[in-house]
């Protein structure tokens, strides 16, 4: 299951469960300021913990299409 689609489960209404964090502990900001493990921004990272569930799905979408699009391979 995509985090994508885990966090939509995450928001139905009979689920109190926060959104998981795409971070797999492998740190490291590319040229670009995006974490070449989890694919968010800095500001995205640092906000993460204070984010509600709808602006977690929003960033995991950002971070589904940066990974799609940095991984052509």
């Amino acid at each position: 299951m995509s985090l994508v689609d885990q966090a939509l489960n995450s928001m139905s209404p009979n689920s109190s469960a926060p959104v998981p964090s795409p971070c797999i502990d492998i740190c490291d900001l590319d040229d670009a300021s995006i974490c070449v493990g989890c694919y968010r921004t800095i500001d995205e990272i640092v906000a993460w913990g204070s984010l509600n569930n709808n602006k977690k799905a929003e960033i995991l979408e950002l971070v589904d299409t940066r990974k799609k699009k940095l991984n052509k391979f």
